[in-house]
């Protein structure tokens, strides 16, 4: 029986059947989430205390939360008062969809009258909105630009440069351990020395060093009106931290929804509690047991305790039914998350029943492994499963080597999540380095980089503008009065034509298509590829006419930048079908028919360079998400020997493990356990023939 409010008009009434109709697919746990605080008025609805929904695995979580906002929405709720924070923006633009189809259905809209969520997005993403639009109030100039990581770290190298430190007499962290290491400070909120101590012990000798270092990088990003990634949340953090402005934002929003709770940082649970101090109108989705990515700052921590963290304690709903995997899996999954020492109790459960259990495959070494893998590849495949229904995980993004060799022997195809990334390929950081510049003159990096493109001016050249442009009232006026050498005269005067054009006179997209224009002539001159590097750039002016201005499409270009790109292509992938080889991390939110897990062993899982208590129970969580990918075929890998990379007198060596402690004995019956190879056959004995000589009286005669 669903508890939708009964109301008396004719519409309304035929409004709640719809609703009904439509909360009808979901099990009783996931329309308790649903429904939660929901009454006769969107208004009383946003005063309901906080909700936790731990969605366990395969659970329809995305599908949850979807719902909850349609009902939201046809409940009266405003969308342009609905705040939703997600992980990708992709993800964002999915649930919009599906939520903005089902309310659609429920109000009973058509075509263009489908809700929109313009506040749905990634935490970075809403974070920059913010603060420009609050950019007057907390003394920042709203055309800041966002550093991607590559340029983030180029600009800690060249302040690490000024301060002397890359010509220490001792050796001093790389500009990408330096940027890590104030990342981490930022996302965890933890002070320097216990940061180094944990995650960077080689670096504790700088322990004073560094905070100059940190120092004197966020005065550059403020000479520059630039900020890093870890800006945008660290920003939004201090602006909520004054009472008055945060009073003002949570006021914009009724209802805060955030997907992949277990994902979030102290920085990210932080800004929650300031949007809403009482829990009022929050809704929090994710499952403890799916937290491991504390390597970026993500604390399992946040959603554990959750529940206490507001004014009014928050209501917890669990859903437990798994629509993914057979009951032996889960039952397999469930036993290793029921030795954590701090979870939110659940314990998944389908209809989907199966006598076949998961396998634990007992095996040599890696070759052996590589050998069974492949040789189950195939015979799944054969009995009909193809191989893109297939995958294989692994804790290191090394331990698939052996693997991949025995894959490329037998003739079978594979996709290795991984490669290059769409912003940092050459050509593609060359044209955004000029937008940027465009949009933000005091952006030294990107100026940097812009100017060099031109024959003749190298690095003095580009630094004697950037200088004068900094030292400027007018930094665009100081560029178009600029002197450069004379053999760099006719390649300065386009660009300086093409920089006025672009900031002052064309519209956007336009502006995309006379960047490109400008560029094409470097980029022929710069790249022997440029055909292939010029179809990057076609892309690029594509994607800008999705976006409203120039400013939100480098932003959120920057902040969800595409995966791949043909700059330094490989072979093309020409087959049919492939097999999926994956790290664990990148496999979260994936399912496959078929999954076989390498290494389960001490020493790769956990990882043998775990620390203390915390981390060994991420690398537990780690087992299940890598279990709990798979539909109906689990297979857990367990070589006896395996190799480990380690400089040792005696190079390389191997090492001797046991089963991932993880799996105890007490556990063994849920698996069916396999030896590869199986044991060669005992020999049938036979009986020797009777003696035809006796060799001993032989021997005696020798010596007689």
């Amino acid at each position: 029986m669903l508890s939708l409010p009964e109301l008396d008009s004719a519409p309304d009434l035929a409004l709640n059947a719809r609703l009904a109709q439509a909360l009808a697919t979901l099990n009783e746990a996931q329309r308790q989430a649903v429904e939660h605080g929901l009454a006769r008025s969107a208004a009383e609805a946003a005063q309901a205390s906080a909700l936790l929904v731990i969605a366990g695995a395969g659970s329809g979580k995305t599908s949850t939360l979807a719902h909850r906002v349609a009902t939201l929405i046809a409940r009266g709720a405003d969308p342009q008062r609905i705040l939703l924070l997600t992980f990708s923006r992709r993800a964002a633009q999915e649930m919009s969809r599906r939520a903005g189809q089902v309310a659609a259905r429920v109000m009973g809209l058509r075509g263009e009258a489908v809700p929109a969520l313009p506040w749905a997005g990634t935490f970075h993403g809403v974070g920059a909105r913010l603060l420009r639009d609050y950019a007057p109030q907390i003394g920042l100039d709203a055309d800041f630009t966002i550093h991607d990581r590559g340029d983030a770290e180029d600009l800690m190298g060249w302040v690490r440069h000024e301060l002397g430190l890359s010509s220490s007499a001792r050796r001093f962290p790389l500009k990408s351990t330096c940027l890590s290491i104030y990342s981490r400070c930022v996302n965890t909120q933890a002070p320097l020395a216990q940061v180094l101590a944990h995650s960077f012990p080689w670096c504790a000798d700088w322990v004073e060093a560094l905070p100059r270092l940190f120092a004197a990088y966020v005065e550059a990003k403020a000479q520059q009106n630039v900020l890093d990634y870890d800006d945008l949340l660290l920003a939004w953090a201090e602006m909520m931290a004054e009472p008055a402005l945060a009073a003002e934002v949570g006021a914009r929003f009724d209802h805060v929804l955030v997907d992949e709770y277990q994902d979030t940082n102290r920085l990210q649970a932080r800004i929650l509690l300031q949007l809403r101090p009482d829990g009022a109108g929050v809704t929090a989705v994710g499952d403890d047991a799916q937290s491991i990515y504390s390597f970026r700052g993500a604390t399992v921590h946040n959603i554990l305790q959750f529940p206490q963290q507001f004014a009014r304690p928050a209501q917890v709903v669990a859903l437990e039914r798994n629509y993914r995997s057979t009951q032996p899996i889960l039952d397999a999954s469930n036993a290793v998350m029921a030795h954590a020492t701090e979870r939110h109790a659940k314990q998944l459960w389908t209809d989907k029943a199966s006598a076949g259990k998961p396998q634990l495959v007992l095996v040599a070494d890696e070759a052996a492994q590589a050998h069974w893998v492949a040789d189950r590849t195939l015979e799944l495949r054969e009995n009909g499963l193809t191989l893109k229904q297939q995958a294989v995980l692994f804790r290191t993004a090394s331990h698939s080597a052996a693997l991949e060799l025995e894959l490329v022997r037998r003739n079978i195809p594979f996709v290795k999540f991984g490669g290059l990334k769409f912003l940092e390929a050459t050509h593609i950081k060359d044209l955004l380095a000029l937008l940027r510049f465009v949009h933000n003159p005091r952006s030294r990096l990107a100026g940097f980089r812009a100017v060099q493109l031109l024959p003749g001016i190298g690095p003095a050249t580009a630094a004697r503008l950037l200088d004068a442009m900094q030292a400027a009232a007018d930094p665009a006026a100081a560029l178009q009065a600029f002197e450069p050498p004379a053999n760099a005269q006719q390649a300065w005067q386009d660009f300086a034509r093409v920089w006025h054009a672009l900031r002052h006179e064309a519209g956007w997209p336009a502006q995309m298509e006379l960047a490109q224009q400008w560029y094409q002539p470097h980029l022929e001159r710069l790249h022997e590829d440029a055909m292939v590097r010029a179809g990057d750039i076609a892309q690029l002016v594509q994607l800008a006419a999705g976006y409203a201005s120039r400013e939100r499409f480098i932003t959120e270009l920057t902040l969800d930048p595409p995966e791949s790109t043909s700059d330094r292509p490989g072979p093309p992938l020409l087959d049919e079908d492939y097999l999926i080889l994956s790290t664990i991390h990148s496999a979260k939110g994936q399912e496959w028919n078929a999954v076989s897990v390498l290494n389960v062993v001490d020493g790769c899982m956990p990882a043998d360079v775990v620390q203390g208590a915390h981390e060994l129970e991420e690398e537990r969580r780690l087992l299940y998400v890598a279990m709990t990918r798979a539909r109906d075929h689990l297979h857990l890998v367990q070589p006896q020997r395996f190799h480990v990379t380690q400089q040792t007198p005696r190079g390389d060596r191997h090492m001797y493990a046991g089963r991932t402690r993880f799996i105890p004995d007490a556990d063994l019956g849920g698996y069916e356990r396999q030896t590869w190879p199986p044991p060669a056959p005992q020999p049938v004995f036979v009986p020797a023939p009777p003696a035809v000589m006796d060799l001993r009286e032989r021997l005696r005669k020798a010596w007689r």
